[in-house]
């Protein structure tokens, strides 16, 4: 498999996977496990994302990365909008193991305040977006500046939401094929 589990052991990171939880916009728990994955590829880039961060005294902290397409499905179900949930048929860079949703944290754990919270679905979360505070598009900024130098993509009406440049290239991957799955 081309999945690399993301561990807080690991790596000097914080991880809160939203959807193993009920604190999400369906309000229902998605995955059954915590667990956390990359596609092998994005390694390297996370590394780098890790290491900027750190220059800077912060840390990154995990929301989503791996999302099986059965999950993507369940997303898409709740909420069908092409703005922010890609149509399962088509595929998520989440599917793929290539995307990755995450915030800042201060060395004390306290998020970075980024005007929205996570999976908010309105255009106060588009990057850019002058109607949140200066503190918050600042925030937004720096987030944008690590996962930029660290070569990742972006996706411009989610300030949360980073990928692989060219991430379609990568196969979708279900949950059964995982050797544990996580849904």
């Amino acid at each position: 498999m081309d999945l690399v589990k993301i561990t807080k052991k690991k790596y000097p990171i914080e991880i809160d996977l939203l959807y193993a939880t009920k604190k999400n916009f369906t309000g229902k728990q998605i995955y059954k496990k915590k667990d956390c994955y990359l596609h092998k590829v994005t390694i390297p880039f996370f590394e780098k994302s890790i290491e900027l961060a750190t220059k800077l005294n912060l840390k990154l902290k995990i929301f989503d990365a791996f999302r099986p397409t059965e999950a993507q499905w369940k997303l898409w179900e709740h909420t069908p909008n092409e703005n922010f949930i890609a149509h399962p048929e088509k595929g998520s860079p989440h599917s793929r193991g290539v995307a990755i949703d995450l915030t800042l944290i201060n060395k004390n754990n306290y998020e970075l305040n980024m005007g929205t919270n996570f999976d908010n679905f309105s255009s106060k979360s588009f990057h850019g977006n002058i109607e949140i505070s200066k503190d918050a598009q600042k925030n937004r900024f720096i987030l944008l500046g690590i996962m930029l130098a660290a070569g990742w993509d972006f996706y411009k009406k989610e300030w949360w939401h980073y990928q692989l440049f060219d991430s379609k290239k990568y196969k979708l991957i279900k949950n059964s094929m995982l050797k544990r799955p996580i849904m």
